[in-house]
Order: C-alpha cells, then sequence, then structure tokens
C-alpha cells in the first residue's frame, strides 16, 4: 500500500501485539512467554507464499504486510495474534516518514 493508499477506514482487522518476556525455567535457562503489548486496528495483507527447511523438513512460509497507525514502539522480534493464527514480526517501518503509520513484514508461524 502507498502513501497515497492510505486511509484509516483501511484499517478493519482488531490484532493484538505481544511482547516476548523472559522466566526462570528453573534449570538455569529462560523460558519464553508472551505477555500482551497493544491492541491495534491494523490492515493485514498477504504477500507471498512458499517452503523452506526447518529442522530437516519442508515447512510452508507465508509473509504477510501489516499496516497500523503510526507508533514508535513496535519493533521486529514482536508478535500479532490475528484470527487464531500467529504472525511473526520481522521489520518495522515508517514507509514515507511522515508518521502516519508504520508497515511491518511479517511471517506466519505453524501450530
Amino acid at each position: 500500500m502507498s502513501p497515497r493508499e492510505f486511509g484509516p477506514g483501511r484499517l478493519c482487522h482488531r490484532v493484538v501485539i505481544e511482547s516476548a518476556a523472559g522466566a526462570p525455567d528453573g534449570a538455569g535457562g529462560e523460558a519464553v512467554t508472551w505477555d500482551t503489548y497493544a491492541t491495534v486496528w491494523a490492515r493485514i495483507a498477504p504477500v507471498s507464499s512458499g517452503q523452506k527447511i526447518v529442522a530437516g523438513h519442508l515447512s510452508g512460509v507465508v509473509t504477510h504486510t501489516v499496516t497500523m497507525r503510526y507508533r514508535d514502539d513496535i519493533a521486529g522480534g514482536m508478535r500479532i495474534l490475528y484470527r487464531g493464527r500467529i504472525l511473526r514480526l520481522l521489520a518495522v517501518g515508517d514507509p514515507d516518514e511522515r508518521r502516519r503509520f508504520i508497515v511491518a513484514r511479517a511471517e506466519e508461524q505453524g501450530p
């Protein structure tokens, strides 16, 4: 979506943004837990699908573009919950540097 096509009415999906938090696992390591960070309106658009090898097995990969109103506290490494799916944020940027909205590239994680 180009900056000219942006309109708040296009943000029609309610999503939950989560951030990772580490907690001791009792064995000297750390267990990752996910805490709700924010709930926002977004536009989610599929970009591509393909396959990659994960742990020696062929796995499907679906990428999305997630557009939200501008926030400076959203970063790669966070994740989005959307209709029971998990989208891992890979990179987040402000495409026209006007602080109107941000666009994130996300990868859908399996169950």
